[in-house]
C-alpha cells in the first residue's frame, strides 16, 4: 500500500505518492501567491492554498499505479488561518510565519512582564514568528472577522487544520501537538491548550482545533471534496518536525538541518523536556497515539534560502538557485566580504527582529561571485550558530535535506565550520517523506521505526576538512552592526 503526502510549504504545495519501500513513485508540485501587503507583511490567501492542494495531489494521483491507502500532512507552521466553521470560506488571508508586524505587540506585552511566564508555559519566546501575537493582532485590527470568531462562526488554526477541514468538508477541527506547541497556546508541561495564555493573547478556547496525536485515525477525506477519494488521514506534523521523522532522527541526541527559505536544526531530547538559555526554542517533536510525547530543541534561522532567491530576483547576480555553486567555486574564498543576511531580522540564536541585513568588507576587487560564496558562507556560519548554542560544540552526524542540501559546496562548508560529518539523504525531499511516514505508521503500512530505518538512504558524506575560524569570527562581527539600531 502507498500513502499519499501533502506537503503545503511556504511558497507551494507538494504531493508525493511514497511506496512501502520508502521510494517516491510521483510527486505534483503547485504555487500559490504571495502576498505583501506592506513593508515585513507576508500573507496567503487560504482558498489560494487549498487550490494549489487539489493540483498537486491530482498530478500526483495521475503518475500513481494505485490509488494510495491513506494520507500524511504537513504544512508550514505559525501561520494564522481564519476559516467558517461550517462554510469553510475564509474571511481573510492568512498571516504567514514570516510576517513581522506584531513586533509591537510582542514588545508590548515584554515591558509588561509577561515573557518569562510565556517561556516557562511554552518553551518559546515573544517573537512575530508564533501565532498567537498574530490573532491578537487580528483581534485589533479586524474587528469584523474576530466577531465572527468570538461567536462562534469563524474558527481558528494553521494551516494542517485548516487543509483537514477542507479534506474532510469541515467535519473535522483538529491540530497536532508538533504545530500546537508552536502557537504560544500550548503548555509543554500540561499537553493541552492553556487558559491563561489564551486570555493573555485574547484567543477564545472555543476556536481553537481539538489537539490529536500526530498518527493514527485522525479523520477521513470527503470524496466530494477531495477528488472522489474516501480515505484516512493518518498522520500530520509541522514541517520540521516531520523532516526530523522523515530523516529518521528517532534517537536522543540526532540532529537534522532543513535548508529551505530558512534553516531549520532539531536534536531530538527525548521524553525530557530540555529548556535552553541559549537562545533555542523547545517543542513538541511528536506524539504516539498512546500519548508518549517526544520532544525536541530547535533553532530557526529565517533565512538562508531566501538569501539565495534575493541574489537571483533582487539583485540578479544568479540566473537559478542552483547557478550559486558553480558562481562560487569560480573564487577560493570570499574575499573578506561578509553577509549577513538579516532580511527578516533575526532568528536563532539571536533573536533581534528589528536587525537588517548587512555587506561589509567589500573593495575594489570585489566581484559577484564574492557575494555569492558569501551568502554560501554565511547559511554555514548561521547553522554553525545554532549547533554549536544547541550541543555545547558540534554534533557527531548532521543529517541534511532541503533543496539547499543538494548545494555540495554549502554542504562541504557546512561540515568544515562544524567540524562534523554532514550526510545528505536519496531523498532530500523529508518533509514530505515525514508525514507520509507518520500516516504509514498511523494506517498500518508500517509497523515501527524499525521499519522506517532501513528505508533511509545515503546519497553523499561530507566529512569535515580545515576550519576557517577567522571567517567566522568576522561573521560574529558582522552580526553585531546587522543588530545594532
Amino acid at each position: 500500500m502507498s500513502v499519499l503526502a501533502i506537503d503545503a510549504g511556504t511558497t507551494g504545495v507538494t504531493a508525493l505518492v511514497v511506496t512501502e519501500d520508502g521510494r517516491i513513485e510521483s510527486r505534483g508540485y503547485q504555487e500559490f501567491a504571495q502576498h505583501f501587503p506592506e513593508p515585513g507583511w507576508v500573507e496567503h490567501n487560504p482558498e489560494d492554498i487549498w487550490q494549489a492542494t487539489l493540483a498537486a495531489c491530482a498530478a500526483a494521483l495521475a503518475g500513481a499505479a494505485s490509488t494510495p491507502g491513506c494520507v500524511g500532512i504537513t504544512n508550514q507552521r505559525e501561520t494564522a488561518v481564519l476559516w467558517g466553521r461550517h462554510t469553510l470560506a475564509a474571511p481573510r488571508r492568512a498571516v504567514v510565519w514570516q510576517d513581522r508586524r506584531t513586533a509591537g505587540i510582542c514588545e508590548r506585552l515584554r515591558s509588561q512582564g509577561h515573557e518569562p511566564r510565556v517561556s516557562e508555559l511554552t518553551g518559546l519566546r515573544l517573537d512575530p514568528y508564533f501565532t498567537a501575537t498574530k490573532l491578537t493582532w487580528l483581534a485589533e485590527h479586524d474587528p469584523r472577522a474576530w466577531d465572527e470568531v468570538r461567536s462562534g462562526d469563524v474558527v481558528v488554526g494553521t494551516v494542517d487544520s485548516y487543509l483537514i477541514a477542507r479534506l474532510t468538508a469541515g467535519a473535522r477541527h483538529v491540530t497536532d501537538p508538533s504545530n500546537a506547541s508552536r502557537t504560544l497556546l500550548y503548555g509543554l508541561d500540561s499537553g493541552g491548550w492553556e487558559e491563561e495564555l489564551c486570555e493573555l493573547f485574547g484567543v477564545p478556547v472555543g476556536a481553537l482545533p481539538e489537539i490529536v496525536p500526530n498518527y493514527g485515525p485522525l479523520g477521513r477525506t470527503d470524496p466530494g471534496a477531495f477528488l472522489g477519494l474516501d480515505l484516512p488521514i493518518s498522520g500530520v506534523a509541522g514541517d520540521q518536525q516531520a523532516a526530523l521523522f522523515g530523516q529518521t532522527c528517532f534517537g536522543v541526541g540526532d540532529v537534522k538541518c532543513t535548508y529551505g527559505t530558512g534553516s531549520f536544526i532539531l536534536t531530538n531530547t527525548g521524553g525530557e523536556i530540555v529548556r535552553s538559555e541559549a537562545g533555542l526554542l523547545t517543542t513538541v517533536a511528536w506524539q504516539t497515539p498512546a500519548g508518549e510525547l517526544t520532544y525536541a530543541l530547535e533553532g530557526s534561522v529565517f533565512v538562508t534560502g531566501a538569501a539565495v532567491q534575493w541574489l537571483r530576483d533582487g539583485l540578479g547576480l544568479i540566473g537559478t538557485a542552483p547557478e550559486s555553486e558553480a558562481v562560487a567555486r569560480t573564487v577560493p574564498d570570499s574575499g573578506g566580504v561578509v553577509f549577513v543576511p538579516a532580511l527578516t531580522g533575526l532568528g536563532a540564536p539571536y533573536w533581534d527582529p528589528e536587525a537588517r541585513g548587512l555587506i561589509t568588507g567589500i573593495t575594489r576587487g570585489t566581484t559577484r561571485a564574492h557575494l555569492v560564496r558569501a551568502t554560501l558562507e554565511a547559511i554555514a556560519f548561521e547553522v554553525r550558530d545554532v549547533v554549536e548554542a544547541m550541543t555545547g560544540d558540534s554534533a557527531p552526524v548532521l543529517k541534511a535535506d532541503g533543496g539547499g542540501s543538494g548545494n555540495n559546496l554549502l554542504m562541504q562548508l557546512q561540515a568544515d565550520q562544524l567540524g562534523t560529518v554532514v550526510e545528505r539523504p536519496v531523498i532530500q525531499e523529508t518533509t514530505a517523506l515525514g508525514a507520509a511516514f507518520l500516516a504509514g505508521l498511523g494506517s498500518g503500512v508500517w509497523a515501527s521505526a524499525d521499519e522506517l530505518r532501513k528505508t533511509w538512504q545515503l546519497d553523499r558524506r561530507f566529512e569535515p576538512g580545515e576550519r576557517d575560524d577567522a571567517a567566522y569570527e568576522r561573521w560574529r562581527a558582522a552580526v553585531s552592526l546587522a543588530s545594532q539600531r
